[in-house]
């Protein structure tokens, strides 16, 4: 990626082995609030919607999973993966800045975002479920509850796949520094270039122009 150095993170072991040919930097641990060991139920058929969390069939029909395709959620196996801290994945390979972070794990996006207290990226991605179809998932307002006292606010959501409900099941949601405070301000004056330049990627680029006349920034 031209934009990213990017560090990826692969709890299991054979596709971790597989991204290391490709990407210079793969943590092969999963990623949680503490360091713990927890069970990983693996989808053989579907493994990039393999989660900390069991699958719940009872919530399919509202994301507009036909039937037929209910197969293609089954636990094929499960394996014990060691679990570490967000903070603690980054320290070990001396890494002492996060710009972007990305987070799509089915699931365990609180857990993870509970996990971080070190680093304060400039723009958070997280893939939120409004109705999980996982077992025992936090609700999504605790996400946002979070990343409240974290000092980030929601900029944008983007529906993703299917759903039957007047409102997402799932969203695509961006989070920024809260620009409105003295925590915020200073976080963005101080890395103004790498904010600016993810808020362009990102298609921010109204929002940046409001935030930019307020903050002063050098927007050429």
């Amino acid at each position: 990626n031209r934009f990213f150095f990017l560090i990826m993170i692969e709890p299991i072991k054979e596709e971790a082995e597989k991204l290391k040919k490709k990407y210079p930097l793969i943590i092969d641990k999963g990623l949680w609030s503490s360091e713990t060991k927890k069970k990983l139920y693996i989808l053989g058929n579907r493994m990039g919607s393999s989660s900390l969390y069991e699958p719940n069939k009872t919530a399919f029909k509202i994301h507009n999973i036909k039937e037929k395709d209910y197969s293609n959620f089954n636990v094929t196996k499960t394996i014990e993966v060691h679990c570490t801290t967000l903070d603690n994945a980054l320290k070990e390979i001396e890494v002492n800045n996060l710009d972007y972070l990305k987070i799509d794990t089915q699931g365990s996006e609180y857990e993870i975002l509970r996990g971080m207290t070190d680093f304060h990226p400039l723009l958070i991605r997280i893939e939120v479920h409004v109705f999980s179809m996982y077992k025992n998932v936090p609700s999504w307002t605790d996400i946002l509850g979070l990343l409240n006292q974290k000092n980030y606010i929601a900029c944008d959501w983007k529906t993703i796949g299917s759903h039957k409900t007047k409102i997402p099941a799932e969203m695509d949601m961006i989070f920024i520094p809260n620009y409105k405070n003295s925590k915020g301000k200073e976080l963005i004056e101080n890395n103004q270039e790498k904010f600016i330049s993810l808020m362009l990627i990102f298609g921010q680029i109204n929002l940046l122009k409001i935030i930019g006349e307020e903050l002063k920034l050098d927007i050429k």
